[in-house]
Formats: structure tokens, C-alpha cells, sequence
């Protein structure tokens, strides 16, 4: 292993960098820009049964330190990821990637889980019970230790690559859904995904967002998603992913130290495509400042 590999469910990665899903397309837009190869992985937009148009316009809106959206999980669906998006992901990267589910029922999530999980570029399944912005489905899956135990256990009955259970910041208690998770077979934890919030427009005196409100990601929400990454990855022994504002690499190096056994990266690709290439290149140097000779040293033992 290098310098800065780590393993995340038995499979290497070369870094510990992944683009987050929603933020990155389905790849090949950015290998237009780089070598997307030089990232560790990368988690594919989120990717339902049927296609999804998404919620009405606008569904972006400007925050103090990051961003809210309310996109609604537009995607083409699983037959036109698989029939046309990962055979263009095939020509440009050429390791595994993240197959990022979202659903609005338990058979939807095993069904869409079960078609990607036979594509030989398929790494992990990622599978998304904490969308705040559609309605039904989504992050009503991921308040209850209940369903989300039962979307585990959907989708572990009918794949058999790792299942990765991306879960919200928006309940009292996340170690408890992570747990409930966990037990139900889940091979890993995503987290977090966006905080709940809204923007008011002060002419109209409506809400900006077409959906009311929206996930609100970017640097404001670092410090909530460090804190729940170490909770979380102090409290199970299935491997963590950490995400949530990450934009540099001495963020990566504390989501690490955290627990995170990998670390996505979201908005930061919205402002800066380059973000993740330049996170990677400014890695070793942060290590340096901070005597890490290698990152698997930060790995905690439960």
C-alpha cells in the first residue's frame, strides 16, 4: 500500500478521496477537465428505478458558508445509467466506483440495487436513505432505526457487493440509526448527508426554494459532520465514510482522524471542479506538516 491508501470494505484505494454523489455527474463530465483517475473513487449521482425530473425551479439557493439545494434526485434512471452512462465512465476511469440508490419503497431500493449490483465497474452500493428534498421515500427511511434497518436488509438479501447506508444528520440520535444499520448486515456508513434549512427572499416574502426548503452543504456544516462521523465510527466496527463541507486537505486528514476510513468531497466540486485533484496534490504536504507518515496510522480500533 502507498502513502496514501486506505481500504474501505476489503477493496484498496490509492487515496481517500471520493467526489460525493450529486456533485460530480455520473464522471465523464469531469475527465474533460482532468485525469479523473488520480481520485480515489467516486460516488455516481444518485441513481432511482424510474427517471426523475426533480422538483420545480429555482432549487438552489445562496448561504452564508455553502449552499441549500432542493434538485430532488433528477437522474435518467437505472436503465439509462447502465445502458449508457457507465459504459461512458468505462473509457476514462478505469477503477471501481460508488453506485449511489435512492428509492420510495424497500422494493424499489433492492430492485435498483440488484441491477447495479451485477455492473462489473460497481464497487459499492451507496444507498441513500436520507434525501431531504423529495417527499415520501428518501429520509423518512433514515429517522427510524426501524426502516433503515429494513432497507438494509432489502438490499443485502438481493446484492452482493458492499453496501455502504448513507444516512442524515437530521435526527436526535444517529448512532442509534447507525447501529440499527449495522445490525441489519450493512457493510459500511455514509454520512452525513445535507442539514435541513431555508432562505427566505425578503422582496417576494416567500421562501426562495420552489420545495420551501432544502440540504444545506459547504464549510458551515464541517464541524456537525466531524462531530457525527466520530460518534458514529466510535460506536460501530463496520468502516465509516465522512463527508459533509470537506474542502481541503487538512480537512480530509480530520475526518481520518474522526474515524472516517474514506472521505467524500461535495460543494467543493460545484465551486472549484478541480477541488478533488487539488485536495489529492496537497495531501502529502499536509501529512508532512503534521509528522503522518502514512494515513492508515490515523485508523482507529473499536
Amino acid at each position: 500500500m502507498g502513502r496514501l491508501s486506505v481500504n474501505l470494505c476489503g477493496i484498496e484505494l490509492d487515496n481517500p478521496v471520493i467526489p460525493a454523489s450529486g456533485t460530480f455527474g455520473y464522471g465523464w463530465e469531469f475527465a474533460e477537465l482532468y485525469d479523473i483517475n488520480i481520485l480515489g473513487s467516486f460516488s455516481c449521482k444518485g441513481t432511482t428505478r424510474e427517471p426523475r425530473f426533480g422538483n420545480p425551479t429555482p432549487r438552489i439557493a445562496d448561504c452564508p458558508a455553502g449552499m441549500l439545494n432542493a434538485v430532488g434526485l433528477q437522474n435518467p434512471g437505472v436503465d439509462r445509467v447502465i445502458d449508457t452512462e457507465l459504459p461512458k465512465l468505462a473509457r476514462v476511469f478505469h477503477k471501481p466506483v460508488m453506485a449511489n440508490v435512492s428509492g420510495f419503497s424497500l422494493e424499489e431500493y433492492a430492485e435498483t440495487c440488484a441491477r447495479l449490483d451485477r455492473e462489473p465497474q460497481v464497487g459499492w452500493l451507496e444507498v441513500n436513505i436520507s434525501c431531504p428534498n423529495v417527499h415520501g421515500g428518501g429520509m423518512s427511511f433514515g429517522t427510524d432505526c426501524g426502516q433503515a434497518a429494513a432497507v438494509v436488509r432489502a438490499v443485502k438479501a438481493v446484492t452482493t457487493k458492499p453496501v455502504l447506508i448513507k444516512l442524515t444528520p437530521n435526527v436526535t440520535d444517529v448512532v442509534s440509526v447507525a447501529r440499527a444499520c449495522e445490525d441489519a448486515g450493512a457493510d459500511g456508513i455514509s454520512l452525513i448527508n445535507t442539514l435541513l434549512g431555508m432562505r427566505m427572499d425578503l422582496k417576494t416574502r416567500k421562501p426562495v426554494l420552489a420545495n420551501t426548503m432544502g440540504g444545506y452543504s459547504g464549510p458551515g456544516v464541517f464541524p456537525v459532520a466531524l462531530r457525527m462521523v466520530w460518534q458514529v465510527a466510535h460506536a460501530v466496527k463496520i468502516p465509516v465514510v465522512g463527508m459533509g463541507g470537506v474542502s481541503s486537505a487538512e480537512d480530509v486528514l480530520e475526518m481520518l482522524m474522526a474515524g472516517a476510513a474514506a472521505v467524500e468531497v461535495g460543494a467543493a466540486n460545484l465551486v472549484d471542479p478541480w477541488a478533488c485533484k487539488r485536495i489529492i496534490e496537497d495531501l502529502p504536504a499536509a501529512m508532512d506538516r503534521y509528522g503522518i507518515r502514512t494515513l492508515t496510522e490515523l485508523k482507529i480500533e473499536n
